[in-house]
């Protein structure tokens, strides 16, 4: 058995210390938001956070993260949309979707860590999560939106008010406006062609 806190709630799941922790997310505990991608943390679809850091959950054994706090995309919509989510959607980011909860995750930890990104910075940090669909730029642009967002006064209201369980933000609202470095798409695709770049 393996204790964990998993989305603020502990829990014990009968699996091995070397069980990718990915495997006990989705089979396990039925948290199938994270993706099985590649299995070799090259395309960032299993991304989590453990500790508040971004972590490839295909090749992180669930040894290692016991009694760490795990947040998964199922906690950022717990109680409204994230703000990061709510700029997915008024971007229009997903195409196929099945690469956007690492997209999503690892820009929330981003955001948490420097909370007015360069363009650079957003190309350094999402260079590891590949986007098959191609929707790179719209990606810049929606992570510019929900910086914007979780600067705002009016969204750390509403977010503290939400008192989400994950550790990675509070739902906040977005405004329908776009952000003002909206409209520069972007070298992420030349990055995430390079197959090694910037991964975990």
């Amino acid at each position: 058995m393996v204790k964990l806190v998993v989305n603020g709630k502990p829990v014990e799941v009968a699996a091995e210390a070397d069980t990718p922790l990915l495997w006990v997310l989705r089979d396990k505990l039925g948290l199938t938001g994270t993706k099985f991608g590649c299995g070799i943390a090259q395309c960032g679809a299993c991304t989590v956070h453990v500790n508040d850091q971004a972590r490839r959950s295909c090749v992180l054994p669930v040894g290692d993260v016991a009694g760490k706090p795990i947040t998964t995309i199922e906690a950022l919509g717990a109680h409204g949309l994230h703000a990061v989510q709510a700029a997915w959607l008024a971007e229009n980011v997903p195409q196929c979707g099945y690469c956007q909860a690492g997209q999503i995750m690892t820009t929330v930890a981003l955001l948490r860590a420097n909370p007015q990104p360069t363009d650079d910075d957003i190309d350094s940090a999402l260079s590891a999560n590949l986007c098959r669909c191609g929707t790179y730029p719209r990606i810049r642009r929606a992570v510019h939106r929900a910086a914007k967002a979780l600067r705002s006064p009016a969204a750390d209201q509403v977010g503290a008010a939400a008192g989400e369980a994950s550790a990675a933000g509070k739902a906040r609202p977005v405004p329908v406006e776009a952000s003002s470095a909206a409209g520069k798409a972007g070298p992420i695709p030349a990055a995430a062609s390079s197959a090694g770049k910037g991964r975990r």
